[in-house]
Formats: C-alpha cells, structure tokens, sequence
C-alpha cells in the first residue's frame, strides 16, 4: 500500500475516528502527508511511539484495545446494529494492517540513521478487541480503562494520575463497619439493588480511607470512584445520563459532607439521592463521609426560634440523611481497639517495641494529639518508624 493509500484509509476511520486525537496518530497522519524523503515528520512519530514502547503492534493495539469508539458509545458494549458492526471489523482488519507494518512498508525507503520499530506479524486485532468487548464490564474503555478514579472539574471528569493506594488490609480496627460497606459494593458490582451509604462518625476514625480502599480493591471486578465536591452537585444528574450507559460501576465519592440550614445544595442532594423524576442509574452509589448524623449544623436558636412549624422544619432537616439506605458508624476506638489499631500498624511498618511500652507512648501521644483514632495511631506509628521520639 502507498503512502497516500495508507494515509487516506488513516483519514476515513469512522468507528475509531477518536483515535486521530491521539498525539500518536496524529504524529503518524503528519508523516504519512509528507513528502518523501521527510525524515523530521517520521521522527516525530517514532519519538511518540517510543514513549509508549518499541513494538508498533502492540503500541496501536493498546490504543484501540483502551479507545472508547463510537460502536461502544451506542450499544455500551453489546452488538452496535450491521451497519457499525460491519464498519468496525473492516476498521480493525485496516488496524491489524497499519500495525504489522515495517517502517519501509508506511513510509517506503528509510535513512539508515534512524531506528526501526519492532512488529508482531502474527497479532489479531479482531480476537483481541472481542475479548476486551467481553471484558468491558470489568476493564472498561477509554480512561475508564487507563484509570480508576477521577475527580469532577467543569461538568467533566478528569483522571487521578496517583491516587491514594489506601488497601483494606492497612485499615486495622474497623473491619465490622466496613463489612456492610464491602457487601453493599459487592452488590452494586453484581448488578444487585444496591444502597447510598453514609459513613459517619468521629473525625480521623478512617471513613475516607474506606472508601478509597474499597475503590482500589474493587477496580479490577469493574468498579470506578468519582470524587464529587458539595459545590458541584447540580452537575451529578448530568454525570449520572452520561455514566448510564457505560458497563462499569460507579462510586459517586462526596468527602466530609455538611450543610448550613440554608444552603441551596441541600435540596440538589435530596432530589440525586431520592425524589427526582430521572431517578438513580442502576451502575452508580453515592458514597458520602460526615462528622454531622444529620448532616445539617443545627443551633439552639434554630430550635427557639419563631417557625411556626418547628417540628415540620426539623423533619425536613433530618429527612437528607434518612435518604442513605445505608449509614455505618465509625465511633472514636475505645483502648482496647486503640491498642489493637497500634500494634496492627507498628507490624506493618516493622516497629520493632515491646507492645507495652507501644501502649504507653500511643496513649500519651494520643493525650497530646487531642484523642484516641486511626488517624492519630498512625501518625505516631509513622513517626516511629521514622527514628523520631514521639
């Protein structure tokens, strides 16, 4: 095939016509356009791909393997209807083509100064691609394959690069809680009804590390966390359409919620979590974390004052948290469970302290710090661990 040849099918693809975005295809249109002998434009191709890898074949098939093209886009993942399906076999038949392909091959002669690419003649892009189609419930496509948690910004979600690599295993002394967190997640995974869970408590007593826990525990099975500030959840309806269709489940992650009696976010919350005429998507939880039972700050005054219809005000208050189908409690540690906490992390960390002295210097430290929590048992732990005499 010439290079125009080449060049014109690159700029025909419909079904992975997103692919063209990527700086890789891009850097690879430009060349294909050039005139012969340009060795700057092949350069810069070679110099994208070489970030990805050596191997051309398994550069291009990680690209349309991760790519949320537009087959995916109408069926979620099932059979798209014979015109798309017909399209995208002749598409990846054109891929497995274009990534099997010699340097000299693309671009015809080659200078000899500049590096050869590696192929693997023997892939099969169609075999692949269906394995993953089949798999799209678990890996995902697009960044939900790249990634596993995102934050919101500007109605659109953007990847955590590093998220917190919090594990299950490393949260000593709550483990009871967070059973009825774990069994709620498993049935959102499982496609079972699944609860808006409230995680509330006393602070440092590691809701938040829960559920980031969880959410790396659970993303290989097909579980992905979206981080939701209280000021952005007008956007949450819009959000919840777009996650609708897609085969992977979502944890809508609202950290260290609280409203004042006014706030117009309190009303925006009622209606996501129950009461709106959308209702909620069967593939998406909200998971929120507070310091507040009823999520409200509520004063004496509110109670002394001239509302004619307290007890009805009151009500409506209270009637948010209520909303949550599941609310787990993570009380401050008694000293039993305090003391348990500390000699689980000082084995993590490789402590090396007779338990009793550890009991005696994590009770002062906690004296110090303003009260016993997992939070503060890890703060000594780490500082230990540290060399530094907490």
């Amino acid at each position: 095939m010439l290079r125009k040849d080449w060049s014109a099918r690159l700029q025909g693809l419909v079904v992975f016509r997103g692919l063209l975005d990527t700086e890789l295809l891009r850097a690879l249109a430009a060349a294909l356009r050039a005139e012969a002998g340009d060795t700057a434009s092949i350069a810069a191709f070679e110099a994208a791909m070489f970030v990805r890898g050596t191997d051309w074949t398994k550069v291009l098939l990680e690209l349309v393997l991760e790519h949320e093209n537009l087959c995916l886009k109408v069926a979620a993942g099932s059979d798209a209807g014979p015109v798309l399906e017909s399209a995208l076999d002749s598409e990846l038949q054109f891929l497995q083509a274009l990534g099997t392909a010699t340097p000299q091959e693309l671009f015809g002669t080659m200078p000899e100064f500049m590096p050869c690419w590696q192929t693997t003649p023997d892939a099969d892009f169609a075999a692949a691609y269906r394995t993953r189609r089949e798999q799209a419930g678990k890996k995902g496509y697009g960044i939900f394959a790249r990634y596993h948690v995102f934050t919101l910004e500007d109605g659109h979600l953007v990847p955590v690069q590093c998220p917190d690599p919090q594990r299950l295993s490393e949260l000593p002394g709550y483990e009871r809680e967070r059973e009825k967190i774990i069994a709620n997640t498993k049935a959102l995974l499982d496609g079972k009804p699944a609860n808006n869970v409230l995680l509330y408590g006393d602070a440092g007593t590691g809701k938040s590390s829960a559920v980031k826990a969880i959410a790396n525990e659970f993303a290989p099975e097909g579980l992905r966390l979206i981080e939701v500030k209280k000021t952005q959840l007008y956007q949450i309806p819009a959000l919840m359409d777009e996650l609708a269709k897609n085969p992977l489940k979502f944890i809508l992650f609202i950290d260290d919620l609280s409203f004042a009696a006014n706030d117009d976010n309190f009303a925006a919350l009622k209606a996501i979590l129950e009461g709106s005429v959308g209702g909620r998507s069967h593939n998406v939880a909200v998971y929120a974390t507070s310091n507040r039972r009823h999520l409200v700050k509520e004063s004496m005054t509110d109670r002394a004052g001239d509302d004619l219809h307290a007890a009805d005000t009151r009500q409506e208050m209270m009637s948010l948290a209520a909303r949550f189908g599941l609310t787990v409690t993570f009380q401050q540690p008694d000293k039993d469970r305090y003391d348990h906490i500390l000699l689980e992390l000082a084995k993590q960390y490789g402590v090396q302290m007779p338990s009793d002295q550890l009991f005696i210097k994590g009770a002062a430290f906690a004296l110090r710090a303003g009260g016993r929590s997992p939070r503060v048992a890890k703060q000594f732990v780490e500082l230990l661990a540290a060399g530094v005499n907490a």
